[in-house]
């Protein structure tokens, strides 16, 4: 696809990839350099970051884009997002995915293996990698199965697959409650250079309970599981990763509990890392008494304390990043009575708005806004040294919001094919005006990149 050229003037530009706003505990901390955050000029030719400064001439053709009282970070990087393809398209696929990430800043996702047939083989994460790049909206990562069909007893082939182009290695949705085929899961992960990442849940524990136990649940009438159903298996796990020195991430992690659990580990200088999801830190289990089945989510909404230990465990970098878990769902899943809803909502086209609202509340600032949703994912899980960064040279991938535009959540106008989001009718702040992905805009709001 050919692309132009262009010269974003007077935006505030924040990148964090030549410098350590990971947090007390987080990676990244011997990065010798300091991160950039100015207000400066962005070339951008040939698809690639040109030249990043004050004052830049502009090249003969160059269209210039006035990016004043706008911030200007690197595509956003999503390490969880279930895009459906192949075999439940009428949920979502690739294209509308990947339309629905860039409305959202972000460039780069790692779908979920939990496709149909299952991406447990080569064909299958063939298949991901050339849709991803026949749509050219953004940078699709496969994540392969640890287990063949995600039936939780061998594993699968995770050679074949990293050469086909996997990033990781999950059965998320299903945990892996063996034990043992856990040990090999990470054993063959660390060989392959793989991170392992669970869906932490002991379904022993949580009984098929569809929210959160407490007195909210008590008080709906639903089943409710305990938190405990998650950290004793972050706990199991973490004792697996001592045994075997692998790579481990608990994927949405969502209990006070869990990140104790994280924060020790990674005290102790073990390879573990998570992720928390948007809703985690936005809403409560509270919001599941409308009997509202998009507030349905595994793991599912949390109390306050919860969430608040969240929001410490963001700010001194516990977490190593903000994942959407995104999860479109049909009416067909989602139109009927809570206990019987599919698990999951939407989050491609609200994560930035809500890791904004941490900024806004005082939880976190820009930089580590920006690393959370940047360079935190991008070096989990080793991407490209392109990725999540606005280094001259890398891939022209860059998001540009205002910070200051406030705007409603419509599940009508949202660019996923499901319609499944929890915030429809939130007023959130933070409005992406433009997304380009290898220095092409693929999205627009305001005709910024037009002749």
């Amino acid at each position: 696809m050919p692309t132009m050229d262009y010269l974003i003037r007077s935006s505030r530009v924040i990148d964090v990839s030549g410098g350590d706003v990971s947090g007390a505990s987080g990676p990244g901390a011997n990065a010798a350099s300091a991160p950039l955050d100015a207000e400066v000029d962005v070339l951008v030719q040939g698809g690639r970051i040109a030249e990043v400064g004050k004052g830049l001439a502009a090249p003969k053709g160059v269209r210039e884009i006035d990016g004043r009282g706008n911030i200007v970070l690197p595509g956003l990087v999503d390490l969880h997002v279930h895009l459906r393809e192949p075999g439940q398209e009428y949920k979502e696929d690739i294209e509308s995915g990947s339309r629905a990430a860039a409305a959202g800043g972000i460039t780069t996702m790692c779908c979920m293996p939990n496709t149909r047939p299952v991406n447990d083989c080569r064909a299958v994460t063939d298949l991901i990698v050339r849709r991803s790049r026949e749509v050219g909206i953004a940078r699709v990562l496969p994540i392969g199965a640890v287990s063949k069909g995600l039936e939780g007893k061998s594993l699968a082939e995770f050679g074949e697959m990293k050469e086909a182009g996997i990033v990781a290695v999950s059965d998320d949705g299903r945990p892996i409650m063996d034990a043992g085929l856990m040990r090999r899961a990470l054993e063959y992960g660390k060989t392959f250079g793989l991170p392992v990442v669970q869906h932490a849940e002991d379904l022993n524990l949580a009984e098929g309970g569809v929210m959160n136990e407490g007195a909210v649940a008590t008080r709906a009438g639903l089943r409710g599981q305990p938190p405990q159903a998650e950290s004793i298996m972050v706990a199991r796990d973490i004792e697996l990763v001592e045994w075997t020195g692998a790579q481990y991430h608990v994927a949405h992690a969502s209990t006070a509990r869990s990140m104790e659990l994280v924060r020790d580990a990674k005290k102790r200088g073990l390879p573990v890392s998570c992720e928390v999801a948007p809703h985690h830190f936005t809403l409560t289990d509270e919001a599941c008494a409308s009997y509202n089945t998009d507030m349905k989510v595994a793991p599912p909404l949390r109390n306050e304390s919860d969430r608040q230990a969240l929001l410490q465990a963001l700010a001194d970098g516990t977490v190593d990043c903000i994942a959407t878990d995104h999860a479109p769902h049909s009416e067909v899943e989602k139109d009927v009575e809570f206990d019987c809803a599919s698990c999951g909502m939407l989050g491609l086209e609200t994560a930035l708005s809500l890791s904004l609202e941490l900024v806004n509340d005082g939880v976190i600032d820009l930089r580590r806004m920006a690393y959370l949703l940047t360079q935190g994912p991008a070096r989990l899980f080793s991407l490209d040294a392109g990725i999540g960064t606005l280094a001259v040279g890398s891939p022209a991938d860059l998001v540009m919001f205002n910070p200051e535009t406030r705007w409603v959540v419509d599940r009508n106008a949202v660019q996923s094919r499901s319609k499944n989001t929890p915030y429809h009718g939130r007023k959130v702040p933070g409005q992406v005006l433009l997304t380009l992905f290898g220095g092409n805009p693929v999205f627009d709001r305001k005709g910024l990149c037009d002749e």
